[in-house]
């Protein structure tokens, strides 16, 4: 017997809805990795991008545990000396609710060519609405825990 190693043409990608209100944020991001590298599927492939796209709404009304709100820093350097810049989360949340989750899960991802072709399968609206509908998604529940 043969191992099955699928191909790029044979792959069948579906469109999935996730609501993010009241969802903590470590959780929901592990999911939607999950989604989009294609580990849910019985033909998962390392090497090969087999995931789903991935539409998240409500973006704005995700929650952190404890005091993360008001400890946790978005850091980015612009490459010249002294080019720090801290961005608090609360702020963060004010002015772009879609980049907390996207660096959320870009961190999951591959640092390669497959994690960058994967991301970009992901779409963040901090509102309920996006312009998805013609897809006809699928509404991602998320497992119970406990």
């Amino acid at each position: 017997m043969k191992t099955y190693s699928q191909k790029a043409s044979e792959v069948q990608r579906d469109w999935y809805v996730i609501d993010a209100t009241d969802q903590t944020l470590g959780r929901l991001s592990t999911q939607i990795a999950t989604l989009l590298r294609g580990k849910h599927k019985p033909t998962f492939s390392p090497n090969l991008d087999g995931g789903d796209f991935v539409v998240v709404v409500n973006a704005e009304k995700v929650r952190l545990t404890g005091n993360k709100a008001e400890q946790k820093v978005y850091y980015r350097h612009s490459g010249f000396p002294g080019g720090i810049k801290r961005i608090p989360f609360k702020q963060m949340l004010a002015k772009r609710p879609e980049n907390i989750i996207r660096l959320a899960v870009k961190g999951m991802l591959p640092k390669t060519r497959l994690g960058r072709q994967q991301i970009v399968k992901l779409k963040i609206y901090a509102g309920p609405t996006h312009p998805h509908a013609a897809q006809q998604p699928k509404v991602h529940e998320p497992r119970p825990r406990g």
